[in-house]
């Protein structure tokens, strides 16, 4: 079963189009990145997949079902969207407790989320004196307590501590490997990028790229950079087949061409090549390349 599917999902505020016909897929098994600058649509999406806000207009399934019509819910989707909303003066225990209780799932489910997240000796602490990245930790906590098959996550990393961070890719790797599947809205780009199987990227509440990690990187903005003993010939060669490249001594980088490519106008020439390797942008690269190519 598909976990989630968004078919036009178009939402207006007034004059306000905040989403303009999202469709997508997320399949089980899988961690994809939700990427777009701040105002992009990507809350106000993650509000719709999880009926907390009406579309003007198309719909989304979670699961096979929209989420509102699923049986109990909280077993089946974990969600996070902001980490603000808990009551200061209980401990961390009591305030899972009262949520398990909602749910009708016994309190010691709440000691065993907190082992997960690693927060079992701040049990007992009131959520008050927790740092930001405790509040992140105690958030996905609640989203586990019912051992969902989805994870929705909105800036799950924000608040960590590098530790923290290595630990959250590690737990959300593993929680997918399970055949589960996660969706987290970031903008740590350069963490998403270890961390994600695809990514949706959107602007304006517009759609810039669906695409896999691997497949984006290695078409969107690549380079090669090559080592020649003859970097002048090379570059005029170039040149001629309308590739520019920079250089630096012996090396040069070529943008918009791949290996084969650069190799064989290198060998044509005549050139020698001592070093030909390929070069992917970083997602963060990628993502301002993209969302500035369609803001302009």
């Amino acid at each position: 079963m598909t976990a989630v599917v968004a078919e036009s999902l178009t939402k207006r505020f007034g004059d306000v189009l905040a989403v303009d016909d999202l469709s997508f897929t997320l399949q089980p098994g899988t961690v994809t990145g939700f990427l777009g600058p701040n105002g992009a649509g990507k809350t106000t999406t993650l509000r719709m997949l999880l009926g907390l806000t009406a579309p003007t207009s198309g719909r989304s399934l979670v699961l096979g079902k929209p989420y509102t019509t699923l049986d109990r819910p909280a077993l089946s989707v974990g969600a996070v969207l902001e980490a603000t909303d808990f009551h200061p003066g209980r401990s961390g225990r009591d305030h899972l407790r009262i949520l398990c209780r909602t749910v009708d799932l016994p309190d010691s489910r709440a000691d065993e989320v907190l082992k997960i997240v690693e927060l079992q000796t701040a049990a007992a602490r009131r959520v008050k004196g927790y740092s930001l990245g405790m509040r992140q930790r105690l958030g996905l906590a609640g989203a586990l307590l019912g051992d969902p098959e989805l994870l929705i996550l909105d800036e799950p990393a924000n608040g960590l501590d590098p530790e923290g961070v290595r630990w959250l890719r590690d737990f959300l790797r593993a929680f997918a490997s399970t055949g589960r599947t996660v969706l987290i809205s970031s903008h740590a780009l350069a963490e998403v990028a270890q961390t994600v199987d695809q990514v949706l990227i959107i602007t304006h509440g517009r759609f810039v790229v669906e695409s896999s990690l691997h497949e984006l990187t290695s078409r969107v903005g690549g380079s090669v950079r090559v080592r020649t003993s003859k970097p002048e010939e090379l570059k005029e060669a170039l040149h001629r087949e309308q590739l520019e490249a920079s250089s630096d001594q012996q090396t040069l980088v070529v943008r918009g061409a791949n290996t084969d490519r650069v190799g064989e106008i290198a060998f044509n020439a005549g050139v020698p090549i001592l070093e030909l390797v390929a070069e992917g942008s970083s997602l963060e690269e990628i993502f301002l390349d993209l969302t500035s190519e369609l803001s302009s």
